[in-house]
């Protein structure tokens, strides 16, 4: 009996470090012309980022084969999701591929999304995003359907607007929907949940003159957003990656016309503050998403 006793308490002992363990900041990265594949960043502090060495994933769907705007997510099970966007344009997808370890990862697929409209020009930065209430898995990618909606000086090949699915296991899909229309043209959204039915999407106003990033709110993950905030970068900027650290979201973003990368701060998605001289990034970065990880999976990343 006593054997059986100490037994359990160590199995609870075991289970209570693994979830004590130390969890630091992953950033999904790529570098261009985004054909070399998967690349990864991480901090202690969600400040200051070092390169993890080598290429993680190469990819190998698409027409173009190539990974830009890499988003990740874990499940409940410790899995993680990887979508990227796979080409430029003429296809109606995206690449998928999942990971226990950031090591070794599953086959890849191309998950086609819109291919029943062969009108659609593009698949553009799909982002994931996990439902933690209902295990389910959102993807939101931008794509630009001609002489679907008003448009303001861009070409009518580049009037983007926001779609989603849902999926529980990457098998079954639910049908392709707008996701959000603010009326005009939009990419690069990125969901954020600050409390239950406290819904906060980051995302890229990509008309002329604007390119600048700005957030909307809603009290469920797909909507509907509404109450648009004013842009809170400078023009020419995309690619925003939310980070939860303390109790303040920063938001990293791209500003590829300076070819330099920055980041502001806020607690209220509200009032916003340039933090671009307190942050550090590996030269070549570009953008992705930001996921805290237990510090054993950087861990072993480093020892292999």
């Amino acid at each position: 009996m006593r054997q059986t006793v100490l037994f359990f308490l160590c199995i609870l002992s075991l289970i209570s470090c693994r979830n004590n363990e130390k969890e630091v900041y992953l950033f999904t990265s790529f570098h261009e012309p985004a054909d070399a594949g998967l690349r990864l960043l991480y901090s202690e502090d969600g400040y200051h980022w070092d390169s993890l060495p080598g290429i993680f994933l190469k990819p190998e769907v698409g027409r173009q084969k190539v990974m830009r705007d890499p988003s990740i997510t874990s499940g409940s099970d410790g899995t993680f999701h990887l979508v990227w966007t796979c080409s430029w344009n003429k296809d109606s997808g995206f690449g998928y591929a999942s990971s226990k370890d950031l090591i070794h990862w599953s086959e890849q697929k191309y998950i086609s999304v819109l291919e029943s409209d062969t009108s659609v020009v593009n698949v553009w930065a799909p982002e994931i995003f996990h439902e933690d209430e209902t295990q389910e898995f959102y993807i939101v990618w931008a794509s630009t359907i001609p002489f679907k909606f008003e448009k303001g000086i861009e070409e009518e090949r580049n009037n983007h607007r926001l779609y989603y699915i849902k999926t529980k296991d990457f098998i079954n899909f639910t049908p392709a929907k707008l996701f959000y229309d603010p009326g005009f043209s939009s990419i690069d959204a990125e969901i954020v949940k600050r409390a239950p039915s406290d819904y906060v999407l980051v995302f890229k106003d990509n008309t002329r003159p604007e390119r600048n990033i700005l957030a909307a709110f809603a009290s469920a993950p797909d909507g509907p957003y509404g109450n648009p905030t004013q842009h809170f970068t400078e023009m020419f900027t995309e690619g925003p990656s939310v980070a939860k650290v303390g109790d303040e979201w920063l938001i990293y973003f791209d500003s590829y016309r300076n070819k330099t990368y920055n980041a502001v701060a806020t607690k209220d998605f509200q009032t916003f503050t340039d933090i671009s001289d307190k942050i550090s990034i590996p030269e070549g970065h570009k953008h992705g998403t930001i996921l805290k990880v237990p510090l054993s999976v950087i861990e072993k990343i480093k020892n292999k």
